[in-house]
Formats: structure tokens, C-alpha cells, sequence
């Protein structure tokens, strides 16, 4: 299994409390995901995000409609959490989120550890196509945060992929 890895980081103009908040709300996922996903959460095991909160979503993978279980492996309220993947399109997602506070605002980071399904051979065939979608799909997200939490608010991000 090859491992990708991807990562962005976006600086935002807000207290951390803030920034954490809107990402401990599970429906500005929704929010934040771009449309043509149709992504949808179809349930959530805890009324409130914890360790151990478990979430099942619906998408759509270019047109093909799929599942996706994860479960929140770490929680650090204010800080960090970290999304794992428990089934969908990915034979490993491994999302971690930290929140620090820097320049009079909150600097987000993403760091993503990824595999596709099928080895060598899914990653030979898919894995080129599928970094180009993880990053399109995390600059829509940026974008979003961005209209969402600063508005026109002086913005920086970067993004890394590997």
C-alpha cells in the first residue's frame, strides 16, 4: 500500500475558539465540501463531537455514489482531532486537524495520510488522478472557510502535496 500524504495550512484572522467551533459542527462539513461531492451525513453516534464520535456520509465519487464510516480518533478540544476513515473509498484516510494561534488569528493545518485501494496497482492507476482531487477538493474547502469565517479578511495558504 503506497501512502499519500497531503497538507494545507490557512491562516484566519479570528480567535482560535472560534475557528474550533465551526469545525466541531459536523453540518459545516457540508458546507465547506464542494457540491459536485453531494456529500450528505446521514448520521452521527454522539450528539456532540468526542473521542470516539463515529459519522456515516453519503457521496458521490464522480458520479459513483458511495459510503463513507469514520470515527474521531483524537479529540483536543481548541487544539486538534484526527478523522479516520472506518470504510469508504480509501483503503486508508487518516485526517489530522490542529488549530494554533498565531498572528492575531488561528492557523489551521490539514495533514492527510491517504492510500487507494488495491495496492501498487490502484495507486498506479488512480494515484495521480486521486492526489488532483484531494487538492481540488481542500483548495474548494479553503475558499469556503475563507467566504464563511473571514469574509474579505486578509487570507494566506498554502498547500503540499506528496
Amino acid at each position: 500500500m503506497k501512502e499519500r500524504r497531503f497538507e494545507m495550512e490557512q491562516w484566519l484572522p479570528l480567535d482560535r475558539e472560534q475557528v474550533f467551533s465551526f469545525f466541531s459542527t459536523p453540518h459545516n462539513l457540508e458546507a465547506i465540501t464542494p457540491p459536485w461531492l453531494n456529500f450528505r451525513i446521514l448520521d452521527q453516534s454522539t450528539d456532540e463531537i468526542q473521542l470516539g464520535t463515529e459519522f456515516k456520509y453519503r457521496l458521490k465519487v464522480r458520479g459513483l455514489p458511495m459510503h463513507w464510516h469514520s470515527r474521531i480518533d483524537e479529540w483536543e478540544p481548541l487544539s486538534r482531532f484526527v478523522d479516520v476513515q472506518l470504510s469508504g473509498p480509501y483503503a486508508l484516510w487518516h485526517h489530522t486537524h490542529t488549530f494554533e494561534e498565531e498572528g492575531g488569528g488561528t492557523l489551521i493545518r490539514d495533514v492527510v495520510r491517504y492510500a487507494l485501494p488495491m495496492g501498487r496497482i490502484g495507486d498506479l492507476f488512480g494515484g495521480a488522478w486521486v492526489a488532483r482531487d484531494v487538492e481540488k477538493i481542500f483548495e474548494y474547502r479553503r475558499q469556503r472557510i475563507e467566504e464563511l469565517l473571514a469574509g474579505d479578511r486578509h487570507h494566506a495558504a498554502h498547500a503540499i502535496a506528496g
